[in-house]
């Protein structure tokens, strides 16, 4: 696997009087474009329309400034933080010759004042201050997130649209029994085929019938539940689809090395591997930070203690491997993980916290097996199909 920095830094040299710098602090109704311009003694502050080629033409005004003052503009680079915009404008000003970043929100070192003064004026002060640190090849300023393709950012959306989907089948299944709970009625599961048939033999404790309002809200939601059921059932049939047509390319290669582990899952699979395991991350710290499986350590002093999990990475990896982490255990108890386990947990307590230990020992092993095809010690996979 490529070794990549993990954008704590920048690695080209910045030449500040061959330089133009940008910053951007986007909203939905307008952009306030600060920029540090070589040769120009103030330094400009423009809102724009929220509008791509207008932020161009500002950026090439600003080259002309400073080429005027008599300095040679070699290059221009931007940033702004991570945000409801996403990726689309960075790739935007990459193919157009403008070096952008996107930095990541919760790098940026905020003052801890109770009430403190936040303008855009003053955040365009703070993201300046802390990207000329980063392009000075400082660490601890902020840190970049990784642009992603536009094909990249489309893969991920089957598994997340599931897992939406997935949420609101459990909301209005919930719902329905909520309702029926304070009718007195237990037992009842909406997620049955026949479960409209049953509805209508459906009695109270005191033998009358569903109320004819409470009725037709529960068909309306059996209604839902049946559109979102199969919405479901088609992302899946897609996908799979998909696995079947390109078995050994990129991520789909991935996907089926993974699913052949015993107690790994198709939807599992697809999920590490379009959240995590495509991305060219440094080492296995890395790794672990990204899922947000790091502790979180309060010292001071004679204090010492573990806050647990930093909880500070990509949540939908963390969850799905928690979650992977028990059947793990479950399904390959003969493997050097669930070994470790069962030595380290052996008439103790805090098996929880130990398990979220076994979630990053397995992620990492995950992420070392995919490029080179090496189990870990003890794995079972299943037969090829």
């Amino acid at each position: 696997m490529t070794q990549v920095d993990d954008l704590s830094r920048c690695l080209a040299v910045l030449d500040e009087d061959s330089t133009v710098v940008a910053i951007i602090e986007m909203s939905q109704s307008s952009w306030l474009t600060a920029g540090l311009v070589p040769g120009v003694a103030r330094r400009p502050l423009k809102k724009l329309d929220p509008d791509a080629p207008t932020l161009l033409r500002l950026l090439g005004r600003w080259r002309e400034e400073a080429t005027k003052s008599g300095r040679t503009i070699t290059r221009i680079v931007l940033a702004y933080e991570a945000g409801r915009d996403g990726f689309w404008l960075a790739r935007w000003l990459r193919a157009r010759g403008i070096e952008a970043h996107v930095i990541h929100s919760t790098s940026v070192a905020v003052s801890r004042e109770h009430r403190r003064a936040k303008t855009d004026r003053l955040d365009t002060t703070m993201l300046m201050r802390v990207f000329l640190g980063w392009l000075r090849g400082e660490r601890g300023h902020c840190g970049m997130v990784a642009i992603p393709t536009l094909e990249d950012e489309d893969a991920k959306r089957p598994s997340r649209e599931r897992e939406s989907l997935v949420g609101e089948r459990t909301r209005i299944v919930n719902h329905m029994k909520s309702v029926l709970a304070r009718l007195g009625i237990r037992g009842f599961k909406p997620t049955l085929r026949k479960a409209s048939q049953r509805l209508e033999e459906l009695r109270t404790p005191e033998g009358g019938t569903i109320p004819p309002n409470t009725r037709d809200e529960m068909r309306r939601d059996m209604a839902r539940l049946a559109v979102v059921r199969g919405q479901i059932e088609a992302i899946e049939q897609a996908r799979l689809e998909r696995l079947e047509q390109a078995p050994e390319v990129g991520p789909h290669a991935m996907v089926h090395l993974l699913a052949r582990i015993v107690g790994v899952g198709v939807e599992t699979a697809d999920m590490l591997v379009q959240e995590v395991l495509v991305r060219n991350l440094r080492d296995r710290r890395a790794v672990a930070r990204y899922a947000g499986l790091t502790g979180s350590p309060d010292e001071s002093g004679s204090k010492r203690r573990e806050k647990g999990l930093a909880k500070s990475g990509n949540a939908r990896v963390r969850r799905g491997l928690i979650q992977l982490a028990w059947r793990f255990l479950m399904f390959q108890k003969n493997s050097a993980l669930a070994q470790w386990y069962r030595a380290r947990t052996e008439g103790a307590k805090g098996k929880r916290k130990t398990t979220m230990i076994v979630a990053r020992k397995l992620l990492i092993a995950l992420w070392r097996m995919v490029p080179t095809g090496a189990l870990p010690e003890g794995i079972v996979l299943r037969p090829r199909a």
